[in-house]
């Protein structure tokens, strides 16, 4: 079986990263989408939850599980089999940032490919920081944020501390 896993924060899972996972799902047996667990960067929504929002809006993607992992990801991508990670990009800048963190990961996991996927252009100038900044200011998130999970972002990145 062909794993791929798409790792990340998904705080909160946008546009964007839901073509990804859709257009990966096509090309592998199983796509893991791995929310990224890191202690110190709580975000805007619990880990649980983003979890939980990636499973409610990929329910209809048979071949797709989702999971929270902790750790490097080269250990945890070898530990499910998988032998490639899927990146999105959306600019150049991207690029750059992500290129060193694929030849660290390829050099932990032995075999381990990442495959750079572009964003389809309708969404690549969105990212989950600029939605939790605008929902957190009321804005209009409609064409940014899986439709579904629209009150659930904004009542997160409104709450009060």
């Amino acid at each position: 079986m062909r794993t791929a896993i798409f790792p990340g924060s998904f705080d909160p899972i946008t546009n964007g990263h839901l073509d990804i996972i859709r257009r990966a799902s096509l090309l592998f047996d199983r796509l893991l989408v791995a929310v990224l667990v890191h202690p110190s960067k709580p975000g805007c929504l619990p880990f649980a939850d983003r979890a939980d929002m990636i499973r409610r809006v990929t329910a209809d993607l048979p071949n797709v599980t989702v999971e929270q992992f902790t750790g490097l990801l080269a250990d945890y991508a070898t530990s499910q089999g998988a032998r490639v990670i899927i990146r999105g990009l959306r600019s150049a800048a991207d690029f750059a940032y992500e290129a060193p963190m694929a030849w660290l990961n390829g050099g932990l996991g032995k075999g381990l490919e990442t495959l750079f996927m572009l964003t389809s252009p309708q969404y690549a100038f969105i990212s989950s920081s600029g939605v939790r900044e605008i929902a957190a200011l009321g804005g209009d998130i409609s064409r940014l944020a899986p439709q579904a999970l629209e009150n659930q972002i904004y009542a997160a990145c409104n709450r009060t501390e």
